[in-house]
């Protein structure tokens, strides 16, 4: 057993997001594991610029509402409690709405070591009509 020191809070780059996002490391995988899995804090309208995993990944609401848009132009909108997969290469954004900071748990793999494809691939940052696109709540 191992207890890990955690590491600084990190400042999101800007290059990643618009506005405000804070996030901690909690796992970082060593081999075997590539297991990776940050705490991220949004305030409130910040967001993710488009991206996708290699492997997928999945989002955790802890606090506030989250948005999750998809390149359909669909934001759906999930609470605390409810988790949202997004499937390997599966182009998304997240974020926090207008008035309300959001925190989510975000868990995703890395790739094996024989792939050389990146984890994470950093698309264009999402607009403001994509942004405040109408929302919807999934089944």
């Amino acid at each position: 057993m191992e207890f890990v020191k955690p590491q600084p809070t990190g400042k999101g780059p800007e290059n990643w997001f618009d506005g405000d996002v804070w996030f901690d490391v909690i796992h970082a995988g060593q081999e075997p594991s590539r297991l990776r899995a940050n705490m991220v804090r949004f305030a409130p309208g910040a967001r993710t610029a488009w991206h996708h995993h290699a492997v997928g990944q999945t989002l955790h609401v802890v606090a506030g509402i989250a948005l999750i848009g998809t390149r359909d132009g669909t934001v759906y909108e999930a609470r605390p409690g409810e988790t949202v997969t997004c499937r390997p290469g599966e182009e998304h954004w997240h974020g926090a709405t207008q008035d309300r900071f959001m925190q989510h748990l975000a868990l995703w793999d890395g790739t094996a070591p024989d792939d050389d494809r990146p984890e994470t691939t950093w698309l264009e940052h999402i607009t403001d009509e994509q942004y405040n696109a109408p929302r919807t709540r999934a089944d």
